[in-house]
């Protein structure tokens, strides 16, 4: 339990956070807040963006031409997967460090220094897309070459980055020095760490790459494209490896929160998140699987004996999240039937919902695919098809981004003490976005089994001097992945209207503590703290042991089981289609 040190010297000026007891530094407080403006800022344009996209992948429609869909689509890639998930991540790392150990912010000017410059090369980056002169996606693959600011802005923002990082480490050390909690950090802030740990791994992967590409690009040295292809992915892939770690972070955050989940074993959570440290990152070789430059051994170690200890941590967390539910629910009386306590959780806890929503979306559906395009063999009907954006869309957006989105609405009263405007709209906005996005994901990853291109402007590649045939089927699939894509755009604004209506125009909390003020507009965690009612009788607990308590957790731990199995062969099935075996 955290504590803040009755012994500790004088600091500056805090406040108690109501909700939770823990004292929140007034530096934390604002960086936390700048940051948390900047991702949304970042997510509203990569999602008008990304509308642009969906309507010219979508056949009947087709947009953009061939110019601005690749214009568009690098400005949605790099808003989304860098800019709008970074800067959130940043947040994430004062919350995880200052606010829950209770400390300040190691070193506050450097903190703002550190957000200018993220700004500043988020701007930068932004002029160059927008002005035609940065048509390289997300991946700007050499030798297709940028205006020299698109590299030099990626690399400030990169610094500035690293350099939060920096602080949530100094911000540890204050923290243990001036003795503002006792015993082990929480394992919220432990995963932050793993999270942090990552963003160094992958920040200098995009400098070991980005600096030459910078001087490349201004004519003043060469860069071997599959050297840069190799690097780059250590930065291109491993920056969504931190969204994982800091994604399961919050899982973790938000059981707490919404129904005092528990954790069910702190060994088996931290030695999974230690993993993800050691082996996660490896995962970055999927995306080379097809290039000719590396021998099997390389690309069979990587993506398999290794990546499978980083599957081997998410599928722990996939378990002890939903268990510490189950727990957390029964120990509250939840007691009847297997799924009783399921069926009577806070559904209309937008942080609750989006919790269970982003656990289930990621587990089922971008983690079982994940690993199977992960396979050296079956990567090779998968390469390069919607089969790869259907499985991040999955995992970056309908995980990670849900996730976010779901700790926002404490994030809003907690930090922002703010009510939650159009509150109404925040309980349904999960379920709008994340079934919009389930059907996306699977469409997009059903398309791509007909080999529908991941990149290509147009799926008939019209004009072309030869005939590609796809099945009429695809266009009944294109069809309804563009409905689902539409359904979670709308779903996306109905959380940006209620994030920045409830910052800049939501009435104060004030100091109302009591559910008569706060209930219908604010999540019922923040008034009912459900982390602070623990249970006085442990009978059941003695009786079953922990394992008994958590059989509706074991049935879907065994349907996720058989359903990775499945799909998984069902692969090896198409591959012997293609290699006509059988």
């Amino acid at each position: 339990m955290n504590t803040h040190g009755a012994d500790a010297p004088a600091r500056g000026p805090f406040r108690t956070c109501p909700t939770t007891g823990l004292q929140v530094h007034n530096d934390a407080d604002n960086l936390i807040k700048a940051n948390a403006v900047a991702a949304t800022v970042a997510l509203l344009v990569g999602g008008l963006t990304a509308i642009l996209v969906l309507l010219t992948r979508w056949q009947a429609v087709h947009l953009l031409d061939a110019e601005m869909f690749y214009r568009v689509l690098t400005i949605h890639g790099m808003n989304m997967l860098i800019f709008f998930i970074l800067f959130f991540e940043m947040a994430v790392l004062y919350f995880a460090s200052a606010v829950i150990l209770n400390s300040r912010v190691a070193a506050p000017k450097v903190g703002w220094g550190a957000f200018g410059l993220m700004v500043l090369g988020t701007l930068m980056v932004e002029w160059t897309m927008f002005t035609g002169r940065a048509d390289v996606l997300f991946t700007s693959y050499v030798p297709l070459r940028a205006h020299p600011l698109f590299y030099l802005g990626v690399i400030l923002f990169a610094v500035g980055a690293l350099t939060v990082v920096s602080i949530f480490f100094a911000t540890l050390v204050v923290a243990k020095r001036e003795r503002t909690y006792t015993g082990s950090v929480p394992l919220v802030t432990f995963g932050a760490i793993t999270a942090a740990i990552i963003a160094v791994i992958t920040l200098v992967h995009g400098a070991a790459i980005y600096i030459p590409t910078f001087f490349w690009s201004l004519g003043m040295m060469n860069v071997d494209p599959q050297v840069y292809r190799l690097v780059w992915w250590g930065l291109g892939h491993s920056s969504q490896q931190i969204n994982v770690a800091a994604m399961v972070s919050i899982w973790y955050l938000l059981g707490a929160l919404t129904v005092g989940a528990v954790v069910v074993s702190e060994k088996v959570s931290r030695t999974a998140f230690v993993l993800y440290v050691g082996f996660i990152s490896m995962a970055s070789a999927h995306h080379l699987l097809v290039d000719p430059g590396f021998g099997s051994a390389w690309k069979v170690v990587n993506t398999s004996y290794f990546m499978y200890m980083a599957v081997l941590a998410s599928m722990l967390h996939g378990f002890t999240v939903p268990a510490g539910v189950e727990l957390g629910m029964r120990l509250r009386g939840f007691t009847q039937g297997i799924f009783g306590w399921l069926r009577r959780a806070p559904w209309g806890d937008p942080g609750f919902s989006s919790l269970w929503l982003s656990v289930v979306i990621f587990g089922f559906v971008g983690g079982i695919t994940g690993v199977t395009f992960g396979t050296e063999q079956i990567n090779i009907i998968a390469h390069n098809t919607l089969r790869i954006p259907g499985h991040f869309h999955a995992t970056v957006v309908s995980g990670t981004a849900m996730a976010f989105m779901g700790i926002t609405y404490y994030v809003i009263p907690l930090i922002f003490r703010k009510k939650v405007a159009f509150y109404g709209m925040a309980r349904w906005q999960p379920y709008v976005f994340s079934i919009g996005m389930l059907i996306f994901s699977m469409c997009m990853t059903f398309a791509g089994s007909f080999g529908i291109p991941r990149r290509h402007w147009d799926i008939t590649f019209a004009g072309a001097p030869f005939d590609v045939p796809y099945s009429p089927a695809v266009n009944l699939v294109m069809g309804v992945m563009a409905i689902g894509g539409l359904l979670a755009a709308v779903g996306g604004g109905m959380y940006i209207l209620i994030t920045v209506w409830s910052v800049f125009f939501g009435k104060p909390l004030g100091a109302e503590a009591s559910k008569a003020a706060l209930e219908g507009s604010v999540p019922p965690g923040v008034y009912n703290r459900p982390f602070l009612q623990i249970p006085a009788d442990d009978t059941e607990v003695k009786e079953h042991g922990w394992m008994g308590m958590m059989p509706g957790t074991m049935i879907l731990v065994i349907v996720f089981l058989v359903a990775f199995i499945v799909y998984y062969f069902a692969n090896w099935k198409l591959l012997s289609f293609v290699w006509k075996v059988g």
